[in-house]
């Protein structure tokens, strides 16, 4: 772990060139630009009221002493707390216009000071206007900061990922993040951990042949993944070796991402649940849940779900009875389209049942498969997991919730999405292989049930 994972994740990264994480590394904001942007004389700081004053206002002084001329565009300057929703991208986008992409021939270069939303915004309308962007990370609490693409929810309300490039340079001040409200700190601890069973549908939707394999990206956010997120106790209490730990297991998830230039390396069934609850505004005291604190919930459950698959002999599937359960390709295009009813996005549900659909022969044959290399599979599955307990304890240390009810909904509610889920993107997961197994409903409930 540490500086030769970040070195490696680098010389594979298609955007990103720079990547400094340590105390006091916003100090470094004027040289890096001069080092990434060689030439550029002007930069847009890219923030909201409380980034900017944690290193916005440090940030923009440094690049003016430097001799840049400055500028900059505050999000929601009255405090009110915000998603990353398409028309703030398109806000920052004309912010940005607005300053002169290009005046004279001198490019501006936008500098993204925040989070995970900020970073998100600043990412997407940097990468429609086709220029190069920085960021100044202020907490540890996503993985988006150094991954290809935006999460930004669009003008329909449906969560989807926008194509565009990383960051080119990004730092990530420790000393900043420590003043971050813990709560972020405890949402990016547990979207690193789900990690680990975002890890096990890669491998389970591969051994089954529903989706390619990509070592490198692989290597990049699992080689670390154990020790960044094995010392909850250290990063709760923000001392510097565990949280640099953690903080480059975010950073090396999002240059997987990079990589492999998916989503596919860093999130699996558990992040789809978080995206379901974020299309409908879900709010639990009148507050926006973080996205890492719900993907922390969805995580246990995974965790739980997996043992109980493991608990399980597939050796001795009856893949038959399993075929019962398969569909022509126009049943499930309806179950498709009745998921996603009356939403603004209705063709969500057909379109990911068309990306993973296979006939009935060709099911047939990955069950048969799947079930005569049951035994390696199921070793290699329980290699990447971590125990459910383990993940419950370290989510309880770091202050994230663990249950549905503590981030205002319901098993009831979690359980109907349990089968949503699946029609949410083209991507394999361990929930579409138990609805055909039939076994989704029985083991869904137990990863609910109180231990």
């Amino acid at each position: 772990m540490g500086v030769d994972l970040i070195k490696r994740a680098l010389e594979r990264a298609t955007d990103t060139k720079a990547c400094v994480i340590g105390d006091g590394v916003v100090s470094q904001t004027a040289s890096m630009f001069r080092e990434q942007f060689p030439g550029a004389k002007r930069a847009i700081v890219v923030c909201d009221p409380r980034t900017k004053a944690a290193a916005g206002e440090k940030a923009e002084k440094l690049l003016a002493d430097a001799g840049v001329a400055v500028s900059e565009y505050v999000l929601e300057p009255g405090g009110k707390t915000f998603h990353a929703d398409y028309h703030y991208a398109e806000e920052v986008r004309e912010a940005v216009k607005s300053a002169g992409v290009q005046k004279g021939g001198d490019t501006i270069v936008p500098v993204a000071v925040g989070s995970g939303v900020v970073n998100d915004l600043t990412k997407l309308a940097a990468g429609e206007i086709g220029i190069p962007y920085m960021v100044v990370a202020t907490a540890a609490s996503v993985d988006g900061y150094s991954s290809f693409g935006a999460a930004i929810r669009s003008p329909e309300g449906a969560k989807k990922t926008y194509a565009c490039p990383a960051p080119r340079a990004i730092l990530a001040d420790l000393d900043v993040m420590r003043t971050a409200p813990a709560w972020m700190a405890a949402s990016g601890f547990a979207d690193l951990m789900a990690k680990v069973p975002a890890g096990a549908d890669w491998i389970l939707a591969y051994e089954l042949g529903a989706t390619p394999w990509h070592d490198s990206s692989w290597h990049t956010v699992q080689d670390g993944l154990k020790a960044a997120i094995g010392n909850p106790e250290g990063v709760a209490a923000m001392k510097t070796e565990p949280l640099t730990r953690f903080v480059e297991g975010l950073m090396l998830g999002g240059f997987a991402m990079q990589d492999m230039q998916s989503s596919r390396p860093a999130s699996g069934a558990e992040h789809l649940f978080s995206h379901l609850l974020e299309m409908r505004d879900h709010t639990f005291k009148g507050e926006i849940v973080p996205h890492g604190i719900q993907v922390g919930v969805f995580t246990l459950f995974m965790c739980r779900v997996y043992e109980e698959m493991l608990a399980f002999d597939y050796a001795k599937l009856d893949v038959e009875a399993c075929l019962k359960n398969w569909k022509p390709l126009a049943e499930q295009e309806a179950e498709g389209a009745a998921a996603f009813a009356g939403t603004k996005f209705p063709e969500i549900g057909v379109k990911a049942v068309q990306a993973k659909f296979i006939d009935r022969e060709a099911t047939r044959a990955r069950l048969e498969d799947f079930k005569a290399r049951w035994p390696q599979i199921k070793a290699r599955l329980e290699a990447q997991l971590v125990p459910s307990g383990e993940i419950e304890r370290r989510l309880r240390v770091v202050g994230a919730p663990a249950t549905p009810e503590e981030i205002g909904s319901t098993v009831a509610a979690s359980l109907a999405d349990a089968r949503k889920t699946i029609f949410m993107r083209d991507r394999y997961m361990a929930l579409d292989f138990l609805a055909l197994t039939g076994q989704l409903d029985d083991f869904a409930k137990k990863g609910f049930a109180a231990r």
